[in-house]
């Protein structure tokens, strides 16, 4: 472990933003002020994406093709054929609201913010369409304190260890699927507490059996981002963290693939 290092010092943000609700405007909330950030070590949350990645759909969602190649051209250019929501991705509000934010109008200093991990893994080994409720939320805050305003909670469950196995997407004979999410209810809690950001380490924020997509239709259009498909959350402390989104800017993005970085 290299000694800590600087990294950089954010000013308080004074944005004003606008109203909360289903039309999915960036999230109102209060400014705050953001302390100096140190880290010493970086953690890679990102699954390397493969065309064979497992799908949300159990499609292919990335195609790629060579166009030149070094030994004919001199150089090596692919083309990619992808879906915005594979792999490790993020979901802007617009992906579940008529008239949210897309990827490309998320601010820069909500893309960058404190991580809170929320481990429930003991629990999905048993019961694989668990889901992170109040009752662990008021756990890690009697633990750890409260949740901060601005900051990004993800879901621990263990899952990212199945990625390259059918059981990450866990369907049944009747193809639906099992795994752990967020409980609506738990949104709504952190939308109370003006989190700023959700992650999994699964394919959705929804569990895997929803027909409704509850979660989703909650969280997103209050304006906020989710991230899904974590890895590594393992190896991350409980808080402490700052969680940097390189989240793709191309116009209308509805979401897409994002290389997530930890800094401990």
């Amino acid at each position: 472990m290299c000694p800590p290092c600087f990294l950089m010092q954010l000013q308080q943000n004074t944005r004003t933003r606008a109203p909360e609700g289903r039309g999915g405007g960036v999230a109102k909330t209060a400014p705050r002020a953001r302390p100096d950030m140190h880290h010493s070590s970086v953690f890679d949350l990102t699954h390397t994406l493969t065309a064979d990645f497992p799908s949300y759909n159990g499609t292919r969602d990335l195609e790629i093709d060579t166009m030149k190649n070094f030994a004919e051209h001199g150089v090596n250019v692919k083309r990619w054929t992808v879906r915005e929501h594979v792999g490790t991705h993020i979901d802007a509000p617009l992906h579940f609201s008529a008239d949210g934010i897309s990827c490309d109008l998320i601010p820069a200093d909500d893309l960058v913010v404190p991580l809170v991990v929320i481990d429930i893994a003991l629990r999905a080994q048993d019961k694989a369409s668990t889901a992170v409720t109040p009752d662990d939320i008021a756990a890690f805050e009697a633990r750890h304190g409260p949740i901060p305003e601005g900051c990004c909670v993800a879901m621990h469950s263990g899952w990212g260890r199945h990625v390259r196995t059918a059981k990450y997407r866990n369907a049944d004979e009747e193809g639906r699927m099992h795994f752990p999410g967020w409980h609506v209810e738990c949104a709504h809690a952190l939308l109370e507490r003006k989190v700023t950001g959700l992650g999994v380490d699964t394919l959705s924020i929804d569990m895997g059996p929803t027909e409704t997509f509850e979660t989703h239709y909650a969280w997103l259009p209050a304006g906020r981002w989710a991230i899904e498909g974590l890895a590594n959350l393992d190896q991350l402390p409980a808080t402490g963290s700052t969680i940097v989104l390189g989240a793709p800017k191309i116009a209308g993005a509805t979401g897409g693939p994002t290389r997530v970085f930890a800094l401990v």
